[in-house]
């Protein structure tokens, strides 16, 4: 204070701007990994994409490879390299989910082979090296498809848990049961021992299971929203989820359709958008009827520690806000 009363004010520190998240998505597209895609890629600000790594899952090894391609040009991000990983589950006979997401994992619109190959190497060894060589916890990992390609990367090199900042998946169900069996969700039905390999490993993990992407649902104005931007990411991606979502609107009788992987991403994009609880979760590998459940102790009765956090809410409007928003920056 100044002689006469005069207060004087600290000069204002210049507010820094948050780090973007250094981000490799690993993926198996699929419809709704394509719009999780396109919803990174738009947000480079905040994600700093290093790498696409796909994986079998929805369609074979060779056509989520194709489509990631695709959605990479469709965005004008060819500087993002796309590794192939692997074109099996560790253990159980290959699953597709043709009968969801059609014959080429892109419903509603038409495919090509895109001008940009693959990167050179695979999937597995893109993650042992670069996790090798990144500062400590300082990479996020997005699974958005089976967890096969980062097992097999731990596999081959535990150590590479140092590189992990977390590990954010989509997958597993609990409260709405599975969308493969009664008790399953197709990422961890079609490869469970790879999942619980990611889980032993330690890392830090969350899970965004139907749970929640079952509560953030299509809705007619929401998809108009998008489909009036008037540029290509907007029309092809309304018309990839229009196709995409009527089964699980027929299927399930829900008033709209999830787009489930989105979530994964706007989850980074957003945490205050999502709840959850950390908890205690294990994973069902054993041949029978509850192969690939996922068990989230959700009120603690078995007194363990938590090693996952499960969310369990999201906030619908705002994420279609978000997704809407950051697809008018598309091309």
């Amino acid at each position: 204070m100044l002689p006469g009363g005069v207060v004087t004010l600290a000069p204002r520190l210049p507010v820094q701007a948050a780090q973007p998240i250094d981000l490799i998505i690993d993926t198996d597209p699929g419809a709704d990994d394509v719009v999780a895609l396109f919803l990174a890629m738009a947000s480079p600000a905040e994600l700093n994409l290093r790498a696409i790594t796909t994986v079998a899952g929805n369609v074979p090894l060779g056509k989520t490879s194709r489509n990631a391609r695709l959605v990479r040009e469709w965005a004008h991000r060819e500087e993002v390299p796309v590794y192939a990983g692997a074109s099996r589950p560790l253990v159980r006979t290959p699953l597709y989910a043709a009968n969801v997401h059609g014959e080429e994992g892109l419903p509603g619109v038409p495919v090509y082979e895109p001008g940009e190959p693959l990167a050179e190497g695979t999937a597995v060894q893109y993650l042992v090296e670069t996790l090798k060589a990144a500062a400590p916890h300082s990479i996020t990992l997005a699974l958005l498809g089976p967890q096969t390609n980062l097992a097999l990367a731990l596999g081959q090199a535990p150590s590479i848990v140092q590189g992990i900042k977390q590990v954010v998946v989509m997958g597993g169900a609990h409260f709405n049961g599975g969308n493969v069996s009664p008790v399953a969700e197709f990422n961890l039905f079609a490869d469970p021992q790879a999942a619980k390999v990611v889980l032993a490993s330690g890392v830090k993990l969350t899970y965004l299971p139907l749970d929640v992407t079952h509560k953030i649902l299509t809705s007619e104005a929401r998809l108009a929203r998008i489909r009036q931007l008037g540029n290509q990411a907007g029309s092809r991606v309304y018309d990839i989820i229009r196709c995409y979502a009527q089964h699980d609107i027929d299927h399930y009788g829900l008033p709209g359709g999830p787009v489930h992987d989105a979530t994964v991403i706007a989850y980074l994009l957003k945490p205050h958008l999502f709840k959850g609880r950390d908890l205690y979760m294990a994973i069902d590998a054993r041949d029978g009827v509850g192969f690939g459940q996922t068990l989230a102790d959700y009120y603690g009765s078995l007194k363990q520690p938590a090693n996952v956090h499960w969310v369990t809410d999201g906030d619908a409007e705002g994420f279609f806000d978000l997704l809407t928003e950051r697809l008018a920056r598309l091309p």
